[in-house]
């Protein structure tokens, strides 16, 4: 039992542990900045449009398709009589590598993405030892396709997917593992060029601190995804924090992950209290915060497009606790409720079940979350500004 998990993945590369509810991650085709708006619509009243949404089913009925047509066991056919757009099936091996990438391990090649409101993906972070970083590739560039696939107008996890070689098999291969070739198009102004990489296994480093302005300004943490001991780790940071410099949560790109580290995290800024609700087949249930949390230390909040599930998750509890200012551009927006059920061959099949709630009620579901200042390409010089003027900052 590995708890509530709200991880960003392509719906048919979604894995779960029997029993354990999961939060759905990934959002329509082409949605993953959440930054549509159409004439005269405020951000809360965002919506997918309905030709997105239509190529949205469209490809996730083929992709349902790909993944019964490649035998997904016993799971596959229980999605397939479900008729829930959503549901998706797991071999067993799927499972298996799931529970890897919770324990931040996986195959890939070191990048963190996010995806512009124009529908470009570039890169947001790149992992500092791995095979993206060695080629010299650098937070900003565009990644313009990925195995001769393009990148532009998808969604930011499939194109994760296809650099961990994880996406939708179009045969009985084996999946791509360590030391397997795959091939990134790249732009960085006028320069465009080809990287051949080689994926390796990688161990996420998942919180990085710092304090770039010196030891009293503000601590940095930067918090990549919620995998386990992530949680306790941010807490440790915060209690290590300068007082006088604040905090900047930096959850731009943030992939998703345990629920359970989410909430510990937010415990780190709250002293109890709601941190979010959801139901499963109309039963709620609620998470809390645990007592104790720092509630004195100024803190402000990135987010972006690539803020994913459980991302969402604390950054709209603190948003709407009044802890934080968020900083950043509208986040994913997904927070769908999957309960998978192990198969007796051991394939797991998720079907939804039901929402998650922000403490003020808000779902997230085509919506994500507004920050409270809207900025792109300035946000992190804007979130150290708001800390000035919450009393922090050097």
């Amino acid at each position: 039992m590995t708890g509530p998990c709200l991880f960003a993945r392509p719906r048919r590369n979604r894995r779960g542990a029997a029993l354990t509810l999961v939060f759905v991650s990934v959002l329509a085709t082409g949605a993953a900045a959440g930054t549509w708006e159409e004439s005269g619509q405020r951000p809360e009243e965002r919506r997918i449009p309905q030709r997105v949404a239509a190529e949205a089913d469209r490809v996730h009925r083929q992709e349902r398709a790909d993944r019964h047509a490649a035998g997904a066991g016993a799971a596959g056919e229980v999605v397939g009589r479900s008729g829930d757009r959503w549901s998706t099936a797991f071999s067993a091996r799927e499972y298996e590598e799931f529970q890897q990438e919770l324990d931040g391990a996986y195959v890939g090649v070191g990048l963190w993405l996010r995806q512009a409101a124009d529908g470009r993906v570039l890169v947001s972070r790149v992992r500092p030892g791995g095979p993206a970083a060695a080629a010299g590739i650098r937070p900003g560039d565009e990644l313009r396709a990925v195995d001769g696939v393009a990148s532009r107008g998808g969604q930011v996890p499939d194109v994760v997917a296809r650099l961990r070689g994880s996406a939708a098999p179009t045969s009985a291969a084996p999946r791509p593992g360590a030391g397997s070739r795959v091939e990134l198009e790249l732009r960085r102004g006028a320069r465009q060029w080809t990287e051949h990489l080689r994926r390796a296994h990688l161990r996420d480093r998942n919180v990085v601190t710092d304090r770039p302005d010196g030891p009293d300004g503000p601590t940095r943490i930067r918090v990549g995804a919620f995998s386990k001991g992530t949680g306790e780790e941010i807490r440790r940071a915060v209690r290590a924090a300068s007082p006088r410099g604040g905090v900047l949560l930096d959850l731009r790109g943030n992939t998703g992950g345990l629920v359970r580290e989410a909430v510990t995290a937010a415990s780190a800024f709250l002293d109890g209290g709601l941190v979010a609700t959801y139901d499963v087949h109309g039963s709620q249930r609620a998470l809390y915060a645990e007592n104790g949390g720092n509630t004195q230390v100024p803190l402000a909040v990135l987010v972006d497009g690539g803020t994913m599930s459980a991302g969402e998750l604390l950054a709209g509890a603190l948003q709407d606790r009044g802890r934080a200012v968020l900083v950043g551009t509208p986040t994913f927006g997904k927070g769908s409720v999957q309960l998978p059920s192990r198969q007796p061959d051991g394939s797991v099949a998720e079907l939804t079940v039901g929402r998650y709630r922000t403490p003020s009620g808000r779902t997230v579901d085509d919506r994500g979350i507004t920050p409270d200042l809207v900025a792109e390409d300035d946000a992190q010089a804007r979130a150290r500004t708001v800390l000035s003027g919450l009393g922090g900052g050097a």
